[in-house]
């Protein structure tokens, strides 16, 4: 049974990315210390008590369609209609519309929760809180007055309608149109593939945000635009009126979150047979500038899957430790007691467990400082807001794919520590692995996320974004040195060697660019991530466990240094030697 690691979350965000500094100074508006560890106490009750019980009903019954209805499982819509009376789903929205107004770092915390309590059910209020964003931002002052209230505080959901059978990363080649209506709004045709959460029975209404083109449109990515589509009209006063022209019409058969519904949606085909076919739909923002209204949504959405990546190898760590405590195996030589000694004394599942560990609270603190660095480019002004938010976009790309992938490692490590037992479904092992295995994948694949890093995140402010970046790190060491704390063994060391590999390797990523060295850089970008993530994740747990330096904590950061993070010097040879290795290999593969 997962329980919220409370005491860990909050240590994290005080300690690690700089919560505690900016509560202190009162930059994050009315949250107080108190408040930061009422709310997540709560919610780590909630997430053990209320939606870890729910995980194997979705996992076992899953969502199921029936003539263009999704029933999700049982006890779900009452699970949600206690989650958001709680008050959760508004706890970063608008106050002007009913919203708390808290920082996305207290969101990010409390959405590791609930995804390690069920990744399924979590999943659809990720979208929600994107949708919130992309309205607040971009809608006219009329669309914000009719949804976002209801958004804001659950009662409706909302949804991202980006791909299509034939546009899957390469947004430019999607064929949805939209045809300009005489009242000023459009119509909608199309259809959409891959939809989490496109259609169910938890809300009575759904807001699709759906990028579409229009007939007059540029090619490629500059002719696309955002549009409000919901399931049912609104009514002046408010209430629900016609069913739009939308309907699911098939729902995936999936690897993992069986209780999430990914549905095919079909726009504008004549569902609603009282009125010529076309879905009504709204403007968001500008004609033919809808991908930046998308990717409002988008970056936090990644930041979110991160965080997804957090969660699951938080519960798979959780269930492995427990069953490594009570099976017993064999003999053990630090163990006293009588009889076969639990597994956990075994150097190799002790090794095992650490890993997981170390590597969760590594991606912990990546996804929690990302959150973070989007809450002070709020909260700042001028040059300050703006090395924040360049801080926040050099994060995002590393918030999203370190976790994921090691939320798979972390997952799988897990199935091992349970051997035979973690094959078979009954443990919930299996399920786990299974859950992180979409996270590498949607929002961007992790490869996408190298190229975003590489191509477009480097060269911020000229390169002196990841320079003052790699030095920070580098003052954590430094920090460490001056401390003469003990207990840190090779710690300092092998940290220092790994951000002078993240140095040395960013100093030749940045000139092949440069040097117009495209296929050179793109071919290093993915071990160049890892490589961010590994570095990083040393020197803030280094950071952490300097705080109250607590035993425990000062162990685990010894543990990553000095058996993780010489993966460093792997990754910097990959990143500089293999490229052409990787150009030359194209015969390989024709064989």
């Amino acid at each position: 049974m997962y329980r919220a690691p409370v005491e860990e979350i909050a240590h994290t965000l005080k300690h690690v990315t700089g919560v505690g500094p900016a509560l202190q100074d009162g930059r994050l508006g009315d949250l107080s210390e108190d408040l930061l560890d009422a709310i997540l106490t709560e919610a780590g009750r909630f997430a053990t008590e209320e939606i870890t019980p729910m995980r194997r009903i979705g996992d076992e019954q899953g969502a199921t369609l029936k003539d263009a209805v999704v029933t999700t499982p049982e006890g779900w819509k009452e699970l949600y209609q206690r989650w958001i009376e709680g008050g959760w789903n508004a706890l970063t929205g608008p106050v002007a519309h009913g919203g708390q107004g808290l920082p996305m770092s207290l969101a990010i915390a409390t959405f590791e929760m609930w995804n390690s309590g069920s990744m399924s059910f979590a999943i659809g209020p990720t979208l929600t809180m994107g949708t919130i964003e992309a309205l607040e931002k971009h809608a006219s002052e009329e669309l914000k007055a009719i949804y976002l209230d209801k958004i804001v505080s659950g009662e409706w959901m909302g949804t991202m309608n980006l791909t299509e059978p034939q546009a899957g990363s390469d947004l430019a080649a999607l064929r949805t149109r939209a045809e300009r209506a005489p009242d000023g709004t459009y119509r909608i045709f199309g259809q959409k593939i891959f939809i989490t959460y496109g259609e169910h029975d938890l809300t009575d209404n759904i807001v699709h945000m759906v990028l579409a083109r229009l007939p007059d449109a540029p090619e490629g990515t500059r002719g696309i635009s955002l549009f409000l589509v919901p399931k049912f009209l609104v009514e002046e006063d408010g209430s629900l009126g016609a069913r739009n022209d939308l309907f699911c019409a098939s729902m995936e058969h999936k690897l993992g979150l069986h209780g999430s519904p990914t549905c095919t949606m079909v726009y504008g085909d004549g569902f609603s047979k009282d009125r010529e076919p076309g879905a009504v739909g709204w403007l968001i923002g500008e004609e033919n500038k809808g991908l930046a209204c998308m990717f409002t949504m988008m970056n936090n959405a990644r930041l979110a899957v991160g965080i997804q990546g957090v969660a699951i190898a938080e519960a798979a760590y959780q269930k492995a430790l427990a069953y490594a405590r009570d099976r017993t195996q064999g003999k053990a030589a630090d163990f006293s007691g009588k009889g076969m000694a639990p597994i956990i004394h075994h150097p190799d599942v002790k090794r095992n467990l650490l890993t997981m560990k170390a590597l969760t609270q590594a991606a912990r603190s990546i996804c929690y400082s990302c959150a973070h660095a989007i809450d002070m480019g709020r909260v700042s002004d001028g040059d300050e807001a703006a090395r924040w938010q360049e801080r926040a976009g050099l994060l995002t790309p590393i918030a999203k794919a370190f976790p994921t992938d090691i939320g798979v490692d972390v997952a799988s490590i897990g199935v091992q520590v349970h051997g035979g037992m973690g094959y078979i479904e009954e443990t919930g092992a299996a399920a786990l692995l299974r859950d992180s295995r979409i996270a590498p994948i949607y929002e961007g694949t992790n490869g996408i996320q190298a190229i975003d890093l590489v191509m477009r995140k480097l060269p911020l402010s000229g390169g002196e974004q990841v320079k003052g970046f790699i030095a920070e790190l580098r003052a954590e060491i430094e920090g460490l040195r001056k401390s003469n704390a003990g207990g840190f063994g090779k710690t300092a060391d092998k940290c220092d060697t790994a951000i002078d590999d993240l140095e040395e390797t960013t100093a030749f990523l940045q000139q092949a660019v440069a040097d117009g060295r495209h296929a050179e850089a793109l071919a290093g970008a993915t071990p160049y991530l890892r490589l961010c993530g590994l570095a990083a994740g040393g020197a803030w747990l280094v950071r952490g466990a300097l705080a109250g330096e607590d035993a425990g904590r000062i162990a685990l950061a010894r543990f990553y240094a000095e058996n993780l993070i010489d993966e460093a010097s792997a990754l910097k040879r990959r990143v500089i030697d293999g490229g052409a290795s990787l150009a030359a290999a194209d015969a390989a593969l024709a064989s």
